[in-house]
């Protein structure tokens, strides 16, 4: 820098002059720097500038020793202060040219003094090598605060989409930039969009500087909700969407709204009509009773699960109403001796909202003849309130994220229009549960996710009958005349009775009904005629809600065709694995004991007798009818008669050799001929046994595979929708066999299904197959 500009000498003058000029020559000292205005100022062109009631508000600062100005030349051709796009902020200056008698910053200077003859001006540089402890010395407790709040910077906490966007307590912390034991307080705005709701936090809290977005254009610059951290005030200020703006979430937004203000200690609601509109009233009165009927309950369950220090107060925040007006005069004006609370009030009752769940509701307002508004009386406001812990005390930062955490959780997902109260700014369908029952349209009366929580479905009314659904419930009459309501169900066969015969009381007297307390209360064949009907004698009928995913009530738990389907299917196991035989060893030795004689023994067969392959221990070796030699499967493939050795007239298996000598009469000893004619016979009887073991496995699982769907209980997913396993997904196929789970009916894996349980729900009483997730169920399935 001192290569282009040679340093001020002695003599040269150093001081910082006013640059006004509108009272004094501009040689006079510099007394005051005016933020808003943008100069310094001495003493009488400060005086007689902010005697003007447009300039009377304007923030000033004494200038102290050691005082750097702003940079001159950040300011454009019509005056208004330029910002560093960098920080946002203007630039103080870091050197004065004495010959141009500007106080520039380094962008300046490089800019303004680059070429020419000012590359020569002498420039003083201002000595900003004090420590930051050294340089608060010096100032005052409002100068203090502006530094402070100049390094604040605003960020993302929750999108339109009602989408947290900080990814844990941690990170919420250092965004704020605040000390995680620092006990804080929580202020947030509400209003309609253009009103200035971020300019008004701005100068509120932080001085001016622009800490929220604000823009001149049509569409909204503030979207979702936006936090900073105000070091000042101790508090957390959040800014939000503003509400008739144009977006396609406003269901969503509107909801997200009173998930701010259930977490604010302090809310202000800006108005920028003349008159205060209903909407107002109706808005704060609407949040009042959504606040007590869905959040009230959810915070204190939030304070117990999360085990705060702090519990969150169930009242809800105090109110402020700062209205600005231009052309009316401010609420009350006209009515001196009636508060302007009283004056709400009224505005309140007459539109029958009862704002209960606040803890106060105060008025401000300012009426603003000549921009820019008066914010010192909000702001003192604000800080009254905020000392004020009687009712909503400070809590550390985490607090506040974990309360805002859980409502989120609680209350999101999509809100269906179709469904949609809009006669209030908060109707119920905002915070309940949307699903509705399947028989008569009623919805569930529950917040919104009580699933995760384990809280079942419940309805405002009652439900009806519906034939498709069959939803009636049977309870036991006996119990219920003494006091208990006991489900009871239909099934195949009592708990007490074996599987078969089970079966065989099933089939002689029909289902029954079972009461774990009572015993079999009834049989529906228990007589040869005369039977009654369960609900006339021992069972209540009770209509209850369908909800979309539970299973059904009185749907076919008589299961008795499964149950002979699980019997064949044993049996025809146990048939097949006897017709294969135990081992291969057995089944040789087997062949060789009803062989005829003159067939050579299967121990001594290595090789096949033609084409020398050698036998391994799966191969299966083949005996020729006529030669009775061994061989392999394809040099024995062909048939034909062999009468001369017992075969016929059907023709048997022999070996190429042989087949091709048909014409030739084998010649076979009489006597070998009637030896061998006992052990022909056994051969015939164990060929047929054989033949006949396969066929009757082959007998059997054709109807079983018929049969399957027809025997399937109401409850269990169809064979022809099960394509992967339901708990690991493997792709079905003909290695991999479907099973059902018997107490969810749905479709698995051996390995996904292989425990064993009762499911008395079902009708199963004795152990069948669960699959992994129900077996992990606690209690009775």
């Amino acid at each position: 820098m001192s290569a282009h500009a040679p340093t001020a000498e002695k003599g040269l003058n150093t001081a910082l002059l006013c640059q006004e000029s509108y009272d004094c020559s501009g040689n006079d000292e510099a007394v005051f720097e005016c933020d808003e205005c943008g100069t310094l100022q001495c003493q009488c062109c400060e005086k007689e500038l902010h005697k003007q009631e447009r300039l009377r508000n304007h923030e000033r600062t004494r200038i102290r020793p050691g005082h750097i100005p702003y940079c001159d030349n950040c300011k454009g051709a019509n005056g208004n202060i330029m910002h560093n796009n960098a920080t946002g902020s203007r630039q103080r200056a870091a050197m004065r040219c004495q010959m141009c008698k500007t106080n520039l910053c380094v962008e300046c200077q490089k800019r303004m003094h680059a070429g020419g003859n000012k590359r020569k001006h002498p420039i003083t540089m201002y000595h900003g090598s004090k420590s930051q402890e050294e340089e608060e010395e010096g100032m005052d407790e409002e100068t203090k605060r502006r530094r402070m709040a100049e390094k604040v910077a605003s960020f993302l906490l929750v999108d339109e989409t009602e989408e947290i966007q900080v990814m844990n307590e941690e990170d919420f912390i250092k965004k704020l930039d605040c000390k995680p034991d620092q006990h804080l307080k929580v202020v947030s705005i509400f209003g309609n969009t253009g009103d200035g709701k971020s300019h008004t936090l701005n100068h509120t809290f932080f001085y001016g500087h622009e800490v929220f977005k604000t823009s001149p254009a049509q569409e909204s610059c503030t979207v979702g909700v936006w936090a900073a951290y105000d070091p000042v005030c101790k508090v957390v200020v959040i800014d939000t969407e503003g509400l008739l703006g144009a977006t396609v979430n406003v269901s969503q937004r509107t909801r997200l709204l009173l998930k701010v203000l259930a977490i604010s200690d302090l809310v202000i609601y800006r108005t920028h009509a003349d008159r205060l509109h209903n909407d107002l009233f109706k808005f704060l009165g609407d949040a009042s009773e959504a606040y007590l009927k869905h959040f009230t309950k959810e915070l204190k369950a939030t304070t117990a699960r999360c085990g705060l220090d702090v519990p969150l107060s169930t009242l809800g925040p105090a109110v402020i109403i700062f209205h600005e007006t231009v052309h009316t005069k401010l609420l009350g004006s006209d009515h001196p001796s009636e508060a302007p609370e009283k004056l709400i009030q009224d505005r309140f009752r007459k539109l029958s909202r009862f704002p209960e769940a606040f803890s106060s509701i105060h008025y401000k307002g300012t009426r603003t003849y000549n921009p820019p508004t008066d914010f010192s009386g909000l702001r003192r406001a604000v800080e009254y309130q905020l000392e004020n812990n009687t009712t909503r005390s400070p809590r550390q930062p985490g607090v506040i994220f974990k309360a805002l955490k859980a409502l989120s959780d609680r209350f999101s997902g999509e809100i269906p229009d179709d469904q949609m109260a809009h006669s209030s700014f908060f109707p119920d369908e905002y915070f309940t549960c949307s699903t509705l029952c399947l028989s008569c349209g009623c919805g569930c009366k529950n917040s919104m996710n009580h699933a995760k929580e384990g809280v079942p479905h419940e309805a405002k009314s009652r439900c009806r009958y519906s034939h498709q659904y069959d939803n009636r419930v049977y309870t036991c009459k006996a119990c219920y005349e003494r006091g208990k309501e006991v489900n009871v169900v239909p099934k195949t066969s009592a708990s007490t009775d074996s599987p078969w015969m089970g079966l065989a009381k099933y089939a002689w007297s029909g289902y029954v009904i079972e009461c774990p307390n009572c015993g079999v209360v009834y049989r529906s064949r228990q007589y040869w005629f005369g039977n009654q009907d369960p609900v006339d004698t021992v069972v209540r009928t009770e209509i209850e809600h369908v909800w979309p995913g539970t299973d059904g009530f009185l749907k076919d738990n008589n299961n008795a065709a499964q149950r002979l389907l699980d019997g064949m299917n044993f049996m025809a196991q146990s048939v097949s694995e006897l017709s294969l035989g135990p081992t291969k060893a057995v089944t040789s030795w087997l062949t060789d004991q009803i062989a005829p004689a003159y067939w050579r023994p299967n121990s001594q067969i290595l090789n096949c007798n033609k084409c020398g392959t050698s036998f391994k221990d799966n191969d299966t070796k083949h005996h020729c009818r006529a030669c009775g030699e061994g061989f392999c499967d394809s040099c024995s493939s062909k048939t034909r008669p062999v009468p001369e050795r017992g075969w016929g007239p059907a023709p048997v298996r022999v070996c190429d050799n042989c087949h091709d000598s048909r014409g030739i009469r084998l010649d076979v000893p009489e006597s070998q001929t009637e030896e061998e004619g006992g052990t022909l016979i056994a051969r015939k009887v164990g060929e047929a046994v054989q033949n006949t073991l396969g066929a009757v496995v082959t007998a059997i699982d054709i109807p079983l595979g018929l049969v399957k769907d027809a025997a399937r209980p109401a409850y269990w997913v169809p064979d022809h929708e099960i394509l992967h396993c339901h708990n690991c997904q493997k792709e079905f196929n003909i290695k991999l066999s479907k099973h059902h789970c018997r107490a969810c009916g749905q479709g698995f894996c051996d390995e996904c299904s292989n425990e064993r349980r009762a499911v008395p729900s079902r009708g199963w009483d004795h152990p069948v197959r669960v699959c992994f997730n129900c077996n992990k169920k606690p209690g009775d399935l």
